[in-house]
Parts: C-alpha cells; sequence; structure tokens
C-alpha cells in the first residue's frame, strides 16, 4: 500500500524544535493496516520537563502503547512534540496524561495507554499510567518492560 504523506510537514526536511508543547505540531499519516488489531509502541527513555515550582528538570521514560485506526503517529513530530516539554514546567501527573490525550486527539486511535515512569523528585518516584478505556479483545499488550525504581539496589 502506498501511503501519501503530501500533508506531512516536518517529515523529511528541517523542522524547528517547538519550545511549547501547545504549540507543537502532532502530525499523522493514514494507517496502512487499518482493518488489521496491532499495537504500535512508542518508548522515549529520556523524556525531560521542568518542575513547576522549582524549575529544576525531571526526567522520566515514556512507554506510549496504541491500538490504530484510521491514523497512525508519524514519528519525527512525536519526537518534536515529546522535545517541546524540555523547558515546560508541569507535574507529572500533567505531562503524562495530556500527551497521551494530545495523541488522541491527533488520531483516534482503537485504544492507548501511556505509562510515565519517572525519576525520583524529592526522593520519590511518581509513576502516572492512563489508558482510553480496556484494550480491544485480542490486543497482544506486551509487558511496558520498565522496572520499577529500586534506587541503586
Amino acid at each position: 500500500m502506498t501511503t501519501d504523506t503530501s500533508a506531512l510537514t516536518q517529515l523529511g526536511g528541517h523542522a524547528p524544535t517547538p519550545t511549547d508543547p501547545a504549540q507543537a505540531v502532532l502530525e499523522r499519516a493514514p494507517n496502512p493496516h487499518p482493518d488489521t488489531l496491532y499495537l504500535a509502541r512508542f518508548t522515549a527513555p529520556e523524556f525531560t520537563s521542568l518542575c513547576p515550582v522549582t524549575g529544576q528538570p525531571d526526567f522520566a521514560h515514556l512507554v506510549i502503547d496504541y491500538a490504530p485506526d484510521q491514523w497512525i503517529v508519524e514519528s519525527k513530530s512525536l519526537k518534536l512534540f515529546l522535545t517541546s516539554f524540555r523547558n515546560h514546567g508541569a507535574f507529572h501527573e500533567d505531562c503524562t496524561v495530556a500527551i497521551g490525550k494530545r495523541i488522541v486527539d491527533a488520531i483516534q486511535p482503537k485504544w492507548l495507554r501511556i505509562g510515565g515512569f519517572w525519576y525520583p523528585r524529592g526522593g520519590i518516584p511518581i509513576d502516572v499510567f492512563w489508558q482510553t478505556g480496556e484494550p480491544p479483545r485480542g490486543l497482544w499488550l506486551p509487558d511496558p518492560g520498565v522496572a520499577s525504581y529500586r534506587g541503586r539496589g
């Protein structure tokens, strides 16, 4: 199947890094297999944002799983969108859920889940999980593959 990428504005060329998630453009492409139930996974092991209170950097390992319907996420635009959080102040819960909701708004998947495995802030790791509902029957759901935080032990 040939996929029309003519509507994509960031793929294949220079695209500036957005400085604010609200201004970042999250693009989509037609799903080459809309009649097939499958899971696509994006893993961002070096996600960063800023604490909205102290301005100190926060780090997370994000795992985004979704079952596409008519659209898939264009990965370069996702990378730029995630990078736009680098200087954005928000709590872990806000970053994680906002990313999931933004992807849902862009592609209307059959199902989506996001896990934000955050590194400790103030000595406590805060992990955040969100999904759109029950996964479709028959969808293979692999383990997220991120171990719980155990410090140096």
